[in-house]
């Protein structure tokens, strides 16, 4: 069995490696050993995730998924969440997180069980798998819908001014879009997501058109 884990920040503001040394520990604590990590800035409400992808490309049946909590690899809707669980299923991949203690033993190479009590806690593993998962998604949707109340009642309060713009950031994206590489490409490049490239992009665009008038 292979440990492979798995780290995840939503944004390039945020270290998505924080998380690197409580699983490493935490598989030397259960006499197992990290293969590989898998890194990136990517919101988790996104099925199409490259890294994670990659590491379930790499995965072999038998291997695990190691991440610090559920919603480090998940805050999907139901319907993305199942098409991942059935990728994962389908793999025999098993998803350890260490806010889920049913799922420790399947990285334990000290515990042994016996197979009724191994079938008992794989489906009380995924029953609650799906119930972090449900809880990640909630959480998410929560926490938007307070923001936008925020961001409008800011606005109706003549206080809300956006984001401000990182103008070195887009000159670069725009540098490197114009030299005919991709947004991912971009991305990569730049270590910022998808969606600033596109903003960028998108920005850029609206100021070419707005100067051809």
């Amino acid at each position: 069995m292979f440990v492979r884990a798995y780290l995840r920040a939503s944004t390039t503001d945020q270290d998505a490696s924080r998380a690197r040394d409580s699983l490493v520990q935490f598989a030397a604590e259960h006499g197992a050993t990290i293969a590989s990590y898998y890194t990136e800035n990517e919101s988790g409400t996104k099925l199409a995730r490259p890294e994670l992808f990659r590491l379930l490309d790499d995965c072999h049946p038998g291997d695990a998924l190691l991440v610090e909590q559920v919603d480090r690899l998940s805050r999907l809707n139901h319907e993305d969440w199942q098409t991942l669980r059935a990728i994962i299923k389908a793999k025999r991949i098993n998803v350890v997180a260490l806010d889920l203690p049913t799922s420790h033993r399947l990285i334990s190479s000290f515990e042994a069980t016996d197979d009724f009590t191994g079938r008992m806690l794989a489906a009380v593993n995924e029953m609650l798998l799906d119930m972090l998962a449900a809880v990640a998604r909630k959480d998410y949707e929560d926490r938007k819908r307070r923001t936008e109340e925020g961001r409008a009642k800011a606005k109706a309060d003549g206080k809300y001014k956006g984001r401000p713009i990182n103008n070195e950031q887009h000159k670069k994206i725009k540098e490197l879009l114009s030299d005919g590489k991709s947004i991912r490409k971009v991305a990569e490049l730049l270590s910022c997501s998808t969606q600033t490239v596109q903003r960028a992009k998108k920005s850029t665009e609206e100021n070419t058109t707005n100067c051809s008038i």
